[in-house]
């Protein structure tokens, strides 16, 4: 009787151990698995461009993100313009990117960069007015739009609160192939010298 007690109290040291062991694996493993994967803590109030070092992963906030490289970068009345993308799509387009900068001692809702045109001026603050030229070739091109007529392009619903950014982007039509420079020219701004890029 004795032994068989012992036998089962055997048994029973031995089936605690394993779930023991087990447990403590999982727990290693789970502790392994974890960490920071580069993707959180974005700043969204700093002035200064994400810098392709090689060595850390850079945020990308939707499609039409900026990629990390500055192109150019444009100041006035404490707004910075930064644009680090000017890609070209095969739908006959050009997609221009980047970042903007609110420097001044309040929100900034981006009125001053509404377009002329009656049609574009409902999409409110947003870069409407902004318009591609060719020097070379003695074409500007303007926003692209949707059949509703609202601009293809960032609407700053909201504003930009005093220190703060928000990344941009803005469609234009497409040069002709042998075009790889253009200006980029945002009402208010001085004029932005982009280099396109054939886009993947």
């Amino acid at each position: 009787m004795s032994e068989r007690r012992e036998g089962n109290a055997m048994k029973g040291r031995k089936v605690l151990t394993a779930v023991a062991i087990t447990a403590g694996l999982a727990l290693s493993v789970a502790g392994c698995g974890g960490g920071d994967d580069g993707k959180s803590g974005k700043e969204t109030s700093s002035s200064t461009p994400a810098k392709q070092d090689g060595g850390e992963k850079q945020d990308k906030a939707s499609p039409g993100a900026p990629a990390d490289r500055t192109m150019a970068e444009v100041k006035s009345n404490g707004i910075t313009l930064t644009v680090t993308s000017a890609a070209r799509d095969g739908g006959g387009f050009v997609t221009v990117s980047g970042r903007v900068l609110n420097s001044t001692e309040g929100r900034w809702i981006g009125a001053e960069w509404i377009s002329d045109e009656q049609e574009l001026k409902k999409n409110g603050g947003s870069l409407a007015g902004a318009s591609l030229v060719d020097e070379t070739g003695k074409k500007k091109y303007l926003i692209l739009r949707d059949t509703s007529g609202r601009c293809l392009c960032t609407t700053f619903q909201g504003g930009v609160p005093q220190g703060g950014t928000i990344d941009w982007f803005a469609q234009f039509p497409a040069p002709p192939e042998g075009t790889t420079k253009v200006q980029l020219q945002v009402p208010t701004m001085p004029p932005a010298t982009v280099e396109i890029s054939e886009g993947e």
